[in-house]
């Protein structure tokens, strides 16, 4: 019984990896606490496996635990009496706590206590049994930081296909597992891990990610379409197509643009120098940078705006929000004119906005438009409140002047002449409405 007890300490244990334990210490630490034992002679009163001592500086004031080793003075200081007595009571712990390193403690007594946070060995759960009882309790304390933690001290101790196993049926923890694996970028293990669970799209998404560790552009392209082959859901295949296919337009257009900025022989290029490489950008970006450089090529070439909206199907609203928003800042309202402009079957043209006239003019307005650009959009607000804020806080007189006759409001008229310059044309207009006999006021 005892030999098969025996056996068993040692199959759980096979592993190379030393047991963790939250006493262990780092090396500049022990250099420390070994200079410390050396100059101050203290032996006696300091206990070797206390990773808890208070790191004090040569001049005996606490430093905290940023293990920062202080500047020395001379040997014949260090060894003073003078310095022995300032010492000693700095590095003496109270006796009360000695009791902490007991290693009688049960799970539940060891998660309270890690809660709490006291100094606690794992090494003393040994068998399976006990480590998942460990486990059990530390989920049952509802403490993130005790359970990855157990879980740390599992990864070591236990087998792969063990732990994975045992996982499986606690879904918490495992959560957990995955969560950490994630963040402190095991991807082996994590792979191993979703491999186990069957959990396959996990799997191709955690490959996929591989993407943003890989820095040459050619590379990713191929590690790209490489993941066009794994098992990802219909929606997230066609995600990661659009990724391969974006940064295959984005490497195309990079070299033919860089070949043309170096040589000067677009203009374009020479009046707004690029300030960045295309390459790794978001959709939106390649857009707009597309909408900027290369905005009246043709539909056939990869770097054209309209082909990039069919191409990855960009929304109405997005295209011309993106394709508003570079035209405005190249001053090029001629362009936006025609970008807000739409012909029906029967050869008519009508203004048309699918983000809504008032965002064309808060663009507009940002981009220095004139006042004469601006007031064409303001009067295409359909909100009268919208339409008269706008117009007013842009000094959009016209619109501001025409919107109260529209609405046969006298009194608002006479009190936007104050506002207008004297003599102006602006001013004769709304004299001019106010003598018209003509017209029905409200008021």
């Amino acid at each position: 019984m005892s030999r098969a007890r025996a056996d068993e300490e040692e199959y759980w244990h096979s592993s190379k990896f030393r047991a963790f334990t939250f006493d262990d210490e780092d090396d500049e630490l022990s250099q420390l606490k070994e200079s410390k034992r050396a100059v101050n002679s203290l032996r006696d009163i300091v206990d070797d496996d206390d990773d808890d001592l208070e790191k004090v500086s040569w001049s005996g004031e606490p430093v905290g635990r940023r293990n920062r080793l202080p500047s020395l003075p001379s040997l014949s200081d260090a060894f003073s009496d003078t310095g022995v007595k300032n010492y000693a009571p700095e590095l003496r712990r109270p006796r009360a706590e000695y009791k902490d390193y007991s290693n009688d403690w049960s799970p539940r007594d060891t998660v309270r206590r890690m809660q709490r946070g006291k100094v606690c060995s794992l090494e003393r759960f040994r068998s399976l049994q006990d480590k998942m009882v460990l486990l059990d309790e530390a989920v049952a304390g509802h403490d993130g930081n005790v359970i990855t933690a157990v879980l740390i001290f599992l990864k070591r101790t236990l087998r792969r296909e063990v732990l994975f196993r045992e996982l499986e049926v606690r879904q918490v923890a495992l959560c957990h597992l995955i969560h950490f694996l994630k963040e402190t970028g095991e991807q082996k293990l994590l792979l191993d891990l979703l491999r186990f669970l069957d959990r396959t799209e996990e799997v191709a998404l955690s490959q996929y990610r591989e993407h943003l560790n890989i820095q040459d552009v050619e590379k990713k392209r191929e590690f790209l379409k490489g993941c066009i082959g794994l098992p990802f859901s219909a929606e997230d295949i066609s995600h990661i197509q659009d990724h391969y296919t974006l940064l295959e337009r984005q490497i195309i257009i990079e070299t033919n643009d860089r070949h043309l900025a170096m040589a000067g022989q677009s203009e374009i290029f020479r009046k707004y120098p690029r300030k960045a490489s295309i390459l790794n950008m978001p959709l939106v970006t390649t857009l707009f940078y597309s909408c900027f450089y290369h905005y009246t090529e043709a539909e056939g070439t990869f770097s054209s705006p309209t082909n990039l909206k069919k191409t990855f199907k960009i929304p109405d609203k997005q295209y011309v929000l993106t394709a508003l928003a570079a035209r405005a800042k190249l001053r090029a309202w001629e362009d936006v004119d025609a970008l807000l402009t739409t012909k029906n079957w029967l050869g008519y043209t009508k203004k048309k906005a699918p983000i809504g006239f008032h965002r064309v003019v808060e663009i507009l307005q940002r981009n220095n438009a004139p006042v004469q650009v601006l007031q064409e959009y303001v009067r295409l607000v359909e909100d009268v409140e919208t339409r008269l804020n706008l117009a007013t806080k842009y000094k959009c007189h016209d619109v501001v002047i025409d919107t109260y006759r529209d609405l046969k409001d006298r009194i608002q008229l006479m009190a936007y002449k104050c506002k207008v310059e004297r003599g102006s044309a602006e001013e004769e207009k709304i004299n001019s409405l106010l003598s018209n006999m003509q017209i029905r006021w409200k008021n």
